[in-house]
């Protein structure tokens, strides 16, 4: 009998011995033999039955278009083969291995090899026991269960694929684990699912009927389940569960190996040019071999490889780097090392890593439903076809230049486009999405915008759930379904802000172009579709299992920001790499910009072209402060000023620039970088000008004949009839706010949305309101706050009457009738919220959670989607956003830094001197002017100190308008009471309470009564009189008893001067003839009363306090001289400590913001899931809870940070003159006092330098000082070194020494602060070296300061060294207050 597994192994022995014992790589048709309905693979074999439906079983993974099957490789053979043996025993399999399609591949091999049917589901952080077992839908008002994917295919006996067992939260699987190990599961609608063998026995005991009744359910005996996991630790996600690790049996999928992949690529690619394949191949597997897995390399996507072999098929003259690039954009996600690492193994390689690249684009010829394009890719011409959307009128954007580097990407994406799915990477506002417009009209593509954020869910991705008029719940398609499904382009903006496990419901989709949704349709490829129905399936029996076709000219276009190494987790994951080509997009080159501001706006004046100076220097700069900063002058927002300044020309670039980066509210260091990067170009501020200058220009502001005029710019009022929404304010017009009117007009006339930033109480809503009060314009009006959600910002649902209905947010109401939509606070939302605005800001368009688009009018015509679920955007409607400044002690996210680019800035000040006296004459026309004067210098100063960073409040109009006001009401009150109203916040601040009472009393305001106590006036007596009706008669008025003893009197209606009786004479009584007071006060204590704690009580607590000091001093072995002299030091920097203190609190409270956690059975309902809690679903509440780091996320590192001070002989000589050394001393204090309690947080050392010595340690990192007399001793041993050493200056070397030993620490972070006297031109030292130093590490941020009087060398020092990296103490006294800023800004800047 033939036995075909007996005559394989001889053939196999056979080629081995003629082969002289190699093993088999080329591929061998004879290992799969398969006869009528049995399969034997090696040497184990099972048989096959035919499926119920077809239509479920994968197609087209092993059997090619020639139903032949297709030459498997060994190692797909030894995976079949495991996999059959497990299948026969009745065992569930779980496949690992690297990212990428080729675990899934195998399953689904396996599957069509044996003909089973497939339930497939993605896991992802959101998925729910709803999702495995059963959801409730409402039909004809009632509640029913669907089975879903893990109980179908329990039932049917199909073959549960679930993949991504690593992305689904813990404690959702082991709903699963019954079922695994038993075949057992109890169901929602009270069925209960048990194993076949078992359901048999029962029902040959008992009868159908008996067991219907007990509502059981056979498990099919062919059920099985196939996990698809990565492993975890290597890979990030959940460690697998022991006890369901337990229930499955493991097989790693590993890479095919060199050469089998090589020639199934050369199967897939016969015309491909070998040697270039070998070259990549090779350099892939270089990439990923086990001698680099100590580098710990991103793993490259070697599954990738397969469209790379298609692209250089087509394309023979491509260089074999740009291949590689395009699927392991190196450079973008890795670091510097790794960088390193790659190139010096494609250098091994041979490699040419900076080939030749020249491509363009000859001819593009339509051919049947796809365009055939000539490519000339260094000098040689290749042709290829791409596939093409259905729109027929090719329309051009207005307003688009086209740039040599624009349609040299635009063709590299061309060859991405006509293989697969590609992924643009790019920086904010380089014009991505412009790209992706500009190949969709060239190719006629629909494009379906569809913008990710944060807390996007997988299901609001593919499919969301909403209600029909009668009240059933259905599924609706999401954008990417309905583009699949029609062939248009689905633009995935914001790839860099979702969660990664929620775009892994798109890994199939992408890889296989299969899906299978949630209300269990399933999405096929055209080709496997149209294969189903020429086997004879109708079309009919297709659309009722569900089953629908994929169109072919269907893409995915992701379009991201490039990952920020030093954010922490790297959103560009090997999971990520496995899916698309990546193109990198940069922003476009200073001379790229001139040519298209010159194509659109004509000649370029010298303020715009010093603008453009000032950007490309911003982005070429090395110092990641300037880089930071060059994000503000994006290619968008030079468009915007280059349009602004076309219509109205300005004078200077200075006040332009200012607003663009509102320099007003950057830290303290960023606005000096960028003030000095400036002043290099040549902006630098005209002596009087506009808001800037002292006396700003009296600017008119008028309405006549229906025209508004503000200073020079006029417009015709608005004409509209929701005069309800025009607000109707008080403004008092000050020249400063109608000087900044005039400038929001115009940007309001040029189409511009506006940004208005600004402290507390400096007027921004009233001046938004005050524009569209002039304006005549009505206003819809949104608040942000921290729950603000995507859903609340664009549409409520709400339930009426069962049925699920959409009311609009303010925001949609606004498109729709064009009014100006003014969102407030817009800073204290999430900026992953904030983000949907970017694309209506952008481009006009919008996708609403209910299904409807917001689309420009311009647009309709080629925006996908249904024309009845369209709003088009009204020509009037503009965006008037309102937000704090960034940063300390504003408590918001950086709305400007996220989305600032897309607006029209302006930074709105308190307003000047003389503006803000005539605001307060117009509110207080009786308070008398010099107390008016004083006042606001008073408020002048303090605003300067909360600048300064010495105050932590910022003092606003308003605060003083309130005064003023109280003072117009009351004037005979005394000014302390009235001011007390403002700066009671600051009672309990010792350190806040003095600086501000040395102001007051600088400014000659009174301070007693301010800040301690009550001013004498305050302390006056006073009485309360009630008038009411008390219900007796009055007799007739008299005088009254007299008293003798004059005893107080209440009521009683006898005596003389009482208080509160009827008809006699008195105080607050009913009918006496005359008030009469005879001096009694019924509820307050005499102010010595009061003020007289009595002695012995006093002197108890002096005693407590002094014995207490003292046992402290004992417990520390510290005498009382040492603690008077630390003592000292420590008063003298009281203020800073408080205030570096405060700013570490705000970081770490700011680190320990709670986030909501989704599908809770308890807390606040959640809006996304109001159907659910329709069906009647437990899961459908949110809470707020400590959100722990995502599995695998690497831990916080503490920030590293390291002081290294000047203990030179200088220091010592010339502490009597300026007191330099003391400072240094004072500095120390300061940190270690501000330090103390986050030594978790930030590790610090300190070291000091002389002539003799350049790294001397004064404290040990991890061993901080722990009480007084151990801080002490430390500035003594400055002291001592300081007095005794040998002069000479080690400045560099300590530096040097410093930063290195920072950058070999393993922290995120590391802060550099070295301080130094150092003449250095007396050393002979170039201050280009100490730069050259200080900016060598890019990890660690390294400033020095130096102290003393250097008389003008400090100006010339600060000039030829990096910008914001040196700073000069002339004023030792302001040493720890520069100190308090760099610690404040670093620590910010990384928050």
């Amino acid at each position: 009998m033939y036995n075909p597994a007996v005559t394989v192994k001889r053939i196999d022995v056979l080629i081995r011995i003629l082969n002289g014992r190699k093993t088999i790589l080329s591929p061998n048709f004879v290992r799969a033999y398969s006869s009528e309905g049995k399969i034997t693979i090696g040497n184990v074999s099972k048989e096959i039955t035919k499926p119920q439906k077809r239509q479920y079983v994968p197609r087209k993974y092993l059997i090619s278009e020639d139903l032949e099957t297709k030459s498997l490789s060994q190692s797909t053979l030894r995976n079949l083969r495991w996999m059959m043996q497990k299948d026969i025993l009745g065992q569930d399999m779980f496949l690992l291995g690297r990212p990428g399609p080729s675990r899934r591949k195998v399953a689904l091999q396996y599957l069509e090899l044996t003909q089973r049917e497939l339930e497939y589901v993605a896991l992802s952080r959101d998925t729910t026991e709803a999702d495995l077992k059963q959801r409730r839908e409402i039909q004809s008002s009632t509640a029913t269960y669907f089975d879903q994917s893990a109980v179908r295919a329990a039932i049917k006996g199909r073959v549960l694929v679930i993949e991504g067992i690593e992305k689904a939260e813990r404690n959702v699987l082991p709903v699963l684990n019954n079922l695994l190990e038993n075949r057992e599961m109890h169901l929602e609608d009270g069925r209960f699912l048990i194993p076949a063998s078992r359901y048999d026995k029962l029902l040959q005991e008992h009868g159908a009927e008996e067991v219907s009744k007990w509502r059981l359910v056979r498990v099919d005996e062919n059920f099985r389940v196939i996990a698809l996991g990565l492993p975890v630790p290597k890979y990030t996600g959940q460690p697998l569960d022991p006890p369901l690790r337990s229930r499955f049996q493991a097989r790693d999928v590993a890479t095919v190996g060199f050469g089998e992949h090589l020639n199934a690529l050369k199967d897939e690619a016969p015309r491909v040019d070998t040697v270039k394949l070998e070259q990549l191949l090779s350099a892939a597997y270089a990439l990923i071999s086990p001698e680099l897995e100590q580098i710990s390399l991103p793993d490259f996507p070697v599954d990738s490889l397969y469209a790379a072999a298609l692209i250089l098929e087509r394309n023979p003259n491509i260089p074999v780097h740009k291949l590689l690039y395009f699927l392991y954009p190196y450079n973008t996600f890795l670091s510097k090392d790794h960088v390193k690492n790659v190139k010096a193994v494609l250098h091994n390689l041979n490699m040419d890593t900076k080939p030749d690249w020249n491509i363009s684009l000859k001819k593009v010829d339509f051919k049947q439903n796809q365009d055939i394009i000539d490519m000339e890719i260094n000098g040689q011409t290749s042709q290829f076809g791409v596939a093409i959307g259905d729109r027929k009128s090719k329309t051009e954007k207005k307003g688009f230049v086209n740039t040599e580097y624009q349609t040299q990407l635009l063709n590299e994406i061309l060859l991405s486009h006509s293989v697969g799915d590609f992924c643009i990477i790019g920086p904010k506002g380089c014009g991505k999405s412009l790209l992706v417009s500009q190949m969709a009209s060239l190719l006629g593509y629909t494009i379906e915008p569809i913008v990710l954020y944060q807390d996007m869910t997988a299901r609001d991705l593919i499919q969301q759930r909403t209600t029909l008029d009668n009240g059933d719940t259905v599924w609706r398609n999401s954008a990417l379904v309905e583009a699949a499904l029609k062939g248009h382009l689905a633009v995935l903006d914001g790839l860099h802000r979702i969660h990664a496990s929620t775009l892994a419901v798109l890994h199939r989709l992408v890889h296989d172009r299969e899906i299978q949704l949630h209300d269990g349709t399933r999405l096929l490829r055209h080709d496997r579709y149209d294969d189903l129905l020429s086997s004879g399936i109708s079309q009919k029996e297709l659309e009722e299992s569900g089953v629908k076709r994929i169109h072919p000219s269907f893409r995915l276009i992701a379009l991201a920001e490039p990952p920020v190494p030093s954010r922490g987790q790297q959103w560009l994951s090997p999971e990520i790499l496995s899916l698309f080509i990546f193109h990198e997009m940069r922003n476009l080159s200073k001379d790229e910009e001139i040519f298209i501001i010159n194509s659109l706006y004509g000649d370029i004046s010298s303020p715009l072209h010093s603008i453009i100076d000032l950007a490309d220097q911003l982005r070429q700069s090395e110092d990641s402060t300037l880089k930071n900063l060059s994000s503000s002058l994006s290619t968008r927002q030079l468009l915007r000023i280059a349009s602004r300044m076309s219509k109205y020309p300005a004078d200077s670039a200075y006040e332009t620039v200012q607003r663009t980066f509102l320099a007003k509210f950057l830290p303290n260091l960023a606005r000096r970088a960028l003030d000095g990067a400036s002043q290099k170009i040549g902006i630098t501020p005209p002596t009087k000008f506009g808001i800037f200058g002292r006396d700003p220009k009296k600017v008119g502001c008028s309405v006549q004949n229906g025209i508004l005029t503000i200073g020079k710019t006029s417009t015709e009022i608005f004409k509209t009839d929701a005069l309800t929404k025009v607000p109707d304010i008080l403004f008092y017009d000050v020249p400063q706010h109608i000087a900044l009117l005039e400038w929001l007009l115009q940007d309001f006339l040029l189409g511009n949305h506006l940004l208005l930033v600004g402290n507390q109480g400096v007027g921004k809503n009233k001046i938004a309101d005050r524009l569209l009060q002039l304006l005549n314009r009505p206003r819809e009006y949104i608040q942000l706050h921290r729950d603000t959600t995507v859903q609340s910002l664009t549409v409520q649902p709400t339930v009426r009457d069962g049925v699920v209905i959409y009311e609009d947010s303010p925001l949609v109401k606004a498109v729709k009738y064009g009014h100006v939509l003014v969102v407030d606070e817009a800073d204290k939302a999430p900026t992953h919220v904030t983000c949907i605005l970017k694309t209506l800001v952008e481009s006009g368009e919008m996708i609403l959670s209910d299904g409807r688009r917001i689309v420009p009018k311009d647009m309709m015509e080629s925006s996908g989607g249904d024309v009845s679920s369209f709003i088009p955007v009204h020509e009037d409607f503009r965006m008037i956003v309102l937000a704090n400044r960034p940063g300390f002690p504003f408590l918001g996210n950086d709305f400007f830094a996220s989305l600032g680019d897309l607006f029209s800035c302006h930074a709105v000040d308190n307003p000047s001197i003389d503006s803000e006296l005539e605001l307060l004459r117009s509110y207080g026309p009786d308070v008398p002017q010099d107390v008016m004067k004083k006042l606001v210098e008073a408020f002048a100063v303090l605003r300067n100190m909360a600048d300064q960073g010495q105050l932590t409040y910022p003092y606003s109009t308003r605060e003083l308008v309130n005064i003023v006001k109280h003072l117009q009401k009351y004037p005979e009150e005394d000014l302390a009471t009235a001011i007390g109203n403002v700066f009671d916040f600051d009672r309990y601040s010792k350190d806040m309470a003095d600086t501000l009472l040395e102001v007051l009393h600088a400014s000659g305001l009174p301070t007693e009564g301010v800040l301690e106590g009550r001013s004498k006036e305050a302390l006056q007596r006073i009485q309360m009189t009630i008038e009411r009706t008390s219900g007796k008669d009055v007799s007739s008025p008299k005088h009254g008893k007299e008293d003798p003893d004059n005893q107080p009197h209440v009521g009683g209606n006898t005596w003389a001067g009482g208080t509160g009786g009827r008809d006699t004479a008195g105080l607050g009584g009913k009918g006496g003839p005359y008030r009469l007071d005879k001096g009694h006060d019924v509820h307050q204590l005499s102010d010595a009363e009061k003020d007289d704690i009595p002695e012995h009580v006093k002197k108890a607590a002096r005693e407590m306090n002094r014995k207490a000091f003292e046992e402290r001093l004992k417990e520390i072995k510290m005498s009382e001289y040492d603690a008077k002299l630390y003592g000292q030091f420590l008063r003298a920097v009281q203020p800073q400590i408080g205030a570096l203190r405060g700013v570490l609190a705000e970081l770490q409270a700011k680190k320990k913001e709670r986030q909501w956690s989704r599908h809770q059975t308890s807390g606040e309902l959640d809006d996304g899931k109001i159907i659910e809690g329709i069906t009647g679903e437990r899961s459908i509440y949110r809470r707020r809870t400590e959100q722990d780091p995502p599995p695998g996320a690497p831990p916080d590192k503490p920030k590293r940070l390291r002081l290294v001070v000047d203990v030179s002989g200088s220091m010592y000589r010339f502490n009597s003159y300026d007191g330099r050394l003391e400072r240094s001393m004072e500095a120390v204090v300061l940190m270690t006092e501000a330090l103390k309690g986050y030594e978790s947080r930030i590790r610090y050392d300190m070291y000091a330098h002389s002539g003799e010595e350049y790294a001397l340690e004064l404290i040990k990192v991890d061993r901080p000082p722990e009480n007084e007399k151990e801080r002490l001793q430390i500035i003594r041993t400055m002291h001592a070194h300081a007095q005794f050493c040998w002069s000479g200056d080690n400045t560099l070397r300590a530096a040097a020494h410093a930063l290195s030993a920072l950058a070999a620490d393993d922290a995120d972070e590391a802060v550099l602060l070295v301080l130094s006297d150092a003449n250095l031109r007396r050393y002979g030292i170039r201050p280009e070296d100490l730069g050259a130093i200080l900016t060598s590490e890019p990890r660690v941020q390294a400033h020095v300061i130096f102290i003393g009087s250097l008389g003008d060398e400090a100006t010339t020092l600060l000039r030829r060294l990096p910008v914001g990296h040196a700073h000069v103490c002339m004023d030792v006294a302001s040493l720890p207050h520069i100190m308090q800023q760099i610690f404040a800004s670093s620590l910010m800047q990384t928050s």
